[in-house]
């Protein structure tokens, strides 16, 4: 976990552990919780968001080893606190993504809980949970850093006619500060809906669901860039 006014990251002194190439879900279906923190050669395909939050790209020179955190991430059933957990690098999306939201996109009402306290309660067209700074190359999260052992969550609720405007300042971190936008960060972020919410984790769609609970792991692995 970085520290206010420290450097992150030392000079590389061994071997990658495991080489991985692929995007943010290539990476994070290498991690094992639990086990002993491996030491990543990354060789990011193009598109990988979280590779961009950390300057690497292939032709990087490997000098350089990052600790960089992870999330877990549960669906949960209602009146359950235990459910299926798996490992994500990137962001988890919650109902509709900013990128994609139109005009159409309907808000559903859901609840937005971080460290145990509720933060929203009412209507959104989706809900963020950054590890990282980008998703789908725009800068979603301009304050997310991926090794500050902490995660960023954004609700977005706004009305349909501030939405346009919105997808076109994703690109530059500019959609936020935001009336509309709630921003808040914590270590434990959970979601509930009341319907089943569409999900997409490092880029992909997993199945609905009602409750979501995502938990940063700091320092799940390393990485050479």
């Amino acid at each position: 976990m970085i520290r206010k006014g420290k450097p992150w990251g030392s000079a590389a002194s061994d071997r990658p552990d495991l080489e991985v190439v692929g995007g943010d879900a290539d990476l994070a279906r290498s991690v094992v919780a639990g086990a002993p923190v491996p030491l990543f050669g990354y060789r990011p395909s193009a598109g990988a968001d979280l590779a961009s939050a950390l300057g690497l790209s292939m032709d990087s020179q490997r000098v350089t080893e990052l600790s960089v955190d992870a999330l877990e991430v549960e669906l949960l059933e209602i009146g359950s606190e235990s459910g299926v957990a798996r490992i994500a690098v990137n962001a988890v999306v919650l109902g509709t993504a900013p990128d994609r939201l139109t005009r159409w996109t309907r808000r559903r009402s859901v609840e937005v809980t971080i460290n145990g306290r509720s933060v929203w309660s009412g209507r959104a067209a989706g809900v963020v949970v950054a590890n990282g700074q980008f998703l789908r190359g725009r800068d979603i999260a301009p304050r997310g850093h991926p090794g500050d052992g902490r995660i960023e969550a954004q609700v977005y609720a706004l009305e349909p006619g501030d939405r346009a405007e919105m997808r076109r300042r994703l690109a530059t971190g500019t959609h936020v500060p935001h009336p509309f936008i709630l921003e808040r960060s914590g270590r434990v972020v959970e979601v509930e809906g009341s319907s089943p919410l569409p999900v997409e984790v490092d880029g992909l769609r997993w199945e609905p669901t009602s409750r979501v609970r995502v938990t940063v792991v700091p320092g799940a692995l390393r990485i050479l860039v």
